[in-house]
């Protein structure tokens, strides 16, 4: 079984190829992995009516045809045929090794920030891991101990607020300890891997694992952990503690009226929807293509900051995709350079 917090780049539908929308990598994506689906058996338990199904020995209950447009910074995204929100590791493994018995593909979502999930919805079992929750500081290390499903933004400012340096850049950030780590987050010419030590994964055969920062193969918003048939499941943090919570707390307010200067904040988007093509950025090449406040639908590329799309309202994934791959052709056709998606675009399209 493969699954990890990012997903293989796109399923594509029966509508065929998404011939702009590529990232240049053939074998699979974050913070959101999807394994192949298998053939499915018949199996009594998946085709009686539509009741839940709790999980033995576990405070898991397995939900059907859950909305995941609410779990999504987009808002938009039809339903997971099957939905589970773990609490702890012993659930999660149970979680997986069901899918495996199940025969079930597996599609763990963070925060829903950085996906365009389907309209159609993500078949086979959803593991959501918004309940996957801790934050320790170690005082003697300095070192920060996060669940894959805490907030990135809110350790920032607990960091801050004890006078620890070091995540001030994630102030505002929309995501997930887990995402941030596997798609290497970062913002001011920062991420996550300047501060990251190891972190803890679960194996394909739920197995937990440790693996240190050079092992994880950091690059500009990626990781291995994108490619790998691994969940992130927990991440250590070195931090520069010792400093004045005053200053700490000033340096991360800054940043953060920075992006929301600079950045739309109070509509449904995904954050930067493209990698910035060094040197340039992708804000300016989309700007300068004249596509500021360009629609499909109720999808609008943002008159702050030409690299997001907004959601006015009642946008599709449709509409999102349509643009996206609009924006790919306007940009390469006038700079002859192909944009690359940060976001992840999940299920059929």
């Amino acid at each position: 079984m493969t699954s990890s917090y990012l997903s293989p780049p796109y399923t594509i539908g029966p509508n065929g190829n998404l011939p702009h929308i590529d990232t240049g990598r053939s074998s699979g994506k974050d913070i959101l992995n999807r394994r192949q689906s298998k053939t499915h058996r018949w199996n009594p338990i998946l085709t009686s009516p539509a009741e839940p199904i709790p999980l033995k020995n576990t405070s898991c209950v397995i939900q059907r045809q859950v909305p995941l447009a609410k779990f999504t910074s987009f808002k938009v995204g039809g339903p997971a045929e099957l939905y589970v929100a773990p609490r702890t590791i012993e659930d999660l493994q149970a979680s997986l090794a069901w899918a495996e018995e199940m025969g079930e593909s597996v599609t763990l979502l963070g925060a829903g920030s950085n996906l365009l999930v389907s309209d159609r919805g993500l078949s086979g079992l959803v593991i959501g891991s918004r309940y996957l929750r801790h934050a320790t500081f170690k005082d003697d290390s300095g070192q920060l101990v996060a669940g894959a499903g805490e907030p990135i933004a809110r350790l920032a400012w607990k960091a801050a607020e004890r006078g620890w340096s070091g995540l001030e850049w994630a102030a505002g950030i929309p995501g997930t300890v887990g995402g941030a780590v596997v798609m290497n987050a970062g913002a001011h010419k920062l991420c996550a891997a300047d501060v990251l030590a190891h972190v803890q994964v679960l194996s394909t055969d739920q197995e937990q694992k440790t693996l240190k920062n050079k092992d994880l193969g950091f690059q500009y918003r990626t990781s291995i952990l994108q490619n790998k048939s691994l969940l992130l499941t927990e991440a250590t943090f070195q931090l520069q503690p010792g400093h004045s919570p005053t200053e700490v707390v000033k340096r991360t307010r800054n940043y953060l009226k920075h992006r929301h200067t600079t950045q739309p904040y109070n509509m449904p988007s995904c954050g930067s929807v493209f990698r910035n093509p060094q040197p340039h950025s992708a804000g300016w090449l989309i700007e300068q293509a004249g596509l500021k406040g360009y629609q499909i639908g109720e999808a609008q590329v943002a008159q702050r900051h030409a690299n997001f799309i907004l959601n006015l309202g009642q946008a599709t994934a449709n509409d999102i995709c349509n643009l996206i791959q609009h924006v790919q052709s306007q940009v390469e056709h006038q700079w002859s350079l192909l944009l690359h998606p940060e976001v992840k675009l999940m299920g059929e399209f």
